[in-house]
């Protein structure tokens, strides 16, 4: 693939043209390497340098060609055009401080946490705020790692910008131009509403899914259970295999919205429980066509979502 060319505004209305890319990415396990990898492969990142807490994954990143060379973080972020930071949001907190302290006034940084307000009001007041896009790729596995990264892990998914208007014009364009080359579409929103909706469509889904896992393994003679176990149960709890390390910080960080969605799901549940527990049919049939009705909200039916993507800024970059 061609050389791509960036085209950037800089103050008094300067333009400056960037020809090469150089990323550091902060954290090299399947988001932070699943990026790197796509990064690469479309050419929009020249050259990725990999920092990472564990040395023995810096390592492996380099030897899985996820990042060029492994640096530690002071030196990787001083030289470098944008700086990802891929790694748990109570780390986050005190990572981007630090990186926005020693970055040149030109660079851009970003963050892929699963929430967003604690993160944000950690620099709310930091002199490089508008060097800093708040962002969240809505992808991912239940594997962790660097052996985990995967190409292609983002296409088609959606990521969200939040508080786009604290970011200055040249960084935002940046980082929505990255996730437009791999592949993504692009939803803004304050922190927030990020915080509030990704309670209900990914923070939820884990801790029922931890729930679920933990019912099943409390009870005696599981291992039978585990001889029937089906597809329909291996996909309902295969989030349980998520890392710990990740999602315990979430469900801190976003504990009220967290509590507002497990109880919403309580109450659905409470409903299934009754119409079952009081052989209730007709009641029973009611809440699964209910509930069947997910699919045309799956299948594309959020016209919200639709009305949304309509206002998506398309950027370009030249033929060769």
């Amino acid at each position: 693939m061609g050389t791509f060319f960036y085209v950037c505004l800089f103050a008094q209305n300067e333009f400056k043209i960037v020809s090469t890319m150089n990323v550091t990415i902060i954290g090299l396990g399947l988001i932070g390497g699943s990026i790197a990898k796509d990064l690469k492969r479309t050419g929009f990142a020249t050259e990725i340098v990999g920092v990472d807490s564990n040395p023995e994954h810096g390592r492996k990143a380099v030897e899985l060609g996820i990042a060029d060379r492994y640096e530690e973080l002071e030196t990787a972020v001083k030289q470098t055009d944008l700086v990802i930071i891929a790694i748990p949001v109570d780390k986050i907190m005190t990572v981007l401080p630090q990186v926005l302290d020693l970055i040149p006034d030109n660079t851009t940084v970003t963050d892929v946490g699963s929430t967003k307000r604690d993160i944000v009001g950690q620099v709310e007041n930091h002199p490089k705020r508008g060097n800093y896009v708040p962002s969240h790729p809505m992808s991912g596995t239940e594997n962790s790692g660097p052996v985990a990264a995967i190409e292609n892990l983002f296409e088609n998914k959606i990521c969200i910008i939040c508080d786009q208007q604290k970011s200055r014009p040249q960084h935002l364009a940046l980082i929505e131009k990255m996730y437009q080359t791999i592949g993504m579409s692009t939803a803004y929103m304050t922190s927030d509403e990020q915080d509030h909706n990704t309670a209900f469509v990914s923070h939820l889904p884990h801790v029922t899914a931890f729930a679920l896992a933990n019912a099943v393994l409390a009870k005696e003679d599981r291992s039978i259970i585990f001889d029937l176990a089906s597809g329909g149960f291996r996909s309902t709890v295969r989030l349980a295999k998520s890392s710990p390390e990740m999602w315990g910080p979430i469900f801190r960080q976003n504990s009220d919205y967290m509590v507002e969605a497990i109880e919403v799901y309580q109450r659905h549940l409470e409903a299934f429980k009754k119409s079952i527990q009081n052989e209730e049919a007709d009641e029973m049939m009611k809440l699964i066509k209910q509930a069947n009705g997910i699919r045309n909200v799956l299948d594309g039916g959020n016209q919200s979502m639709i009305k949304n993507e309509k206002t998506i800024i398309q950027l370009f970059t030249p033929k060769n």
